[in-house]
């Protein structure tokens, strides 16, 4: 059975159940005497029962208006509290943001954005998830978060993608090494170093990799997925590494040297785009398009604020 019943129906029946009285009801209402009349007998016929015995003077319930009277109530509840809630989530005093973001992101810059989103809208729960970037376009893939902070890879045509700022390539080496005391390395520089590898699965080995094309460095064999292991073992003498201005931050509390890679001709090649993801055709949430907003005004160009242009650990 369809019913047909407003909430405005059911705020007169419950006005009329207080008030005993179809005058002082519709007032109440703001309703002439006859729509408020007409009001209630439709209602009636809705439910297909009588709600209300009427004589000169009262308005009483019937057995069926005193059972309908709990009902009323709570639907009018239910509903009220379900537009409150609404409100709530579209004043952002409720709701929920998930992210996914490569580790070295994940641990700076985006904890400041997401300490001010916080403080802004302390009632939205913030979900931030540190990964690889496959595994950052798997969980929005499967709707696990609602924004990833990535790098370029394959698979990204499926999504909406932004670049929101550029992550240079630095080289970490000790300080006593031959390269410690440059100012700026050339990639032929390079040539003859034992190279400590982060591992194939990760976007800074792929951009390494195109980076050094052509360039005859010696292989050290050590492969790891850490960047405070990659750390460990240029402190231990083992190799020197590659690695992007946002993870400089693991390499400054030893005796490293962290030098900035002079750009090849292809100036492209030397930095690692840091893109912001969202799935295609698919709205975000209030609170998901806040945090996106925000993301995109504090972390821009963010790679040219994190470091100074050489590091000494």
């Amino acid at each position: 059975m369809k019913l047909n019943i407003s909430t405005r129906s059911l705020h007169a029946f419950l006005a009329l159940r207080e008030c005993k009285h179809f005058t002082h009801a519709a007032e109440r209402c703001f309703m002439s005497q006859s729509a408020f009349s007409v009001m209630i007998q439709k209602l009636e016929v809705a439910v297909g029962a009588k709600l209300f015995e009427r004589d000169t003077r009262n308005v009483t319930l019937t057995a069926e208006g005193e059972l309908f009277a709990e009902v009323a109530r709570s639907l009018v509840s239910d509903i009220e509290a379900a537009f409150a809630d609404m409100s709530d989530y579209v004043a952002r005093r409720k709701g929920r943001v998930a992210i996914a973001a490569l580790p070295s992101l994940a641990a700076n810059g985006l904890p400041a954005v997401i300490a001010e989103y916080k403080r802004a809208y302390p009632g939205i729960t913030v979900q931030l998830f540190d990964a690889l970037s496959d595994q950052c376009l798997a969980m929005l893939r499967q709707g696990k978060v609602d924004i990833a902070l990535t790098a370029p890879g394959s698979g990204l045509t499926e999504f909406d993608t932004k670049t929101l700022c550029s992550d240079p390539f630095y080289l970490v080496c000790r300080q006593d090494h031959a390269l410690a005391g440059k100012r700026r390395i050339r990639l032929s520089d390079l040539s003859g170093c034992e190279l400590i590898h982060l591992a194939r699965s990760t976007s800074v080995r792929q951009h390494v990799e195109l980076l050094l094309r052509g360039i005859p460095v010696m292989n050290s064999g050590l492969e790891v997925e850490h960047l405070a292991t990659v750390a460990g073992l240029i402190e231990s003498g083992l190799g020197v590494s590659i690695v992007p201005e946002l993870t400089l931050f693991q390499f400054r509390h030893m005796n490293l040297v962290s030098i900035p890679v002079d750009a090849p001709v292809d100036a492209d090649e030397i930095v690692r785009p840091i893109l912001i993801v969202k799935k295609k055709e698919r709205s975000l949430s209030i609170a998901a398009q806040g945090m996106s907003e925000l993301i995109e005004k504090r972390l821009h160009s963010i790679g040219s604020r994190t470091a100074p242009k050489r590091i000494k650990g």
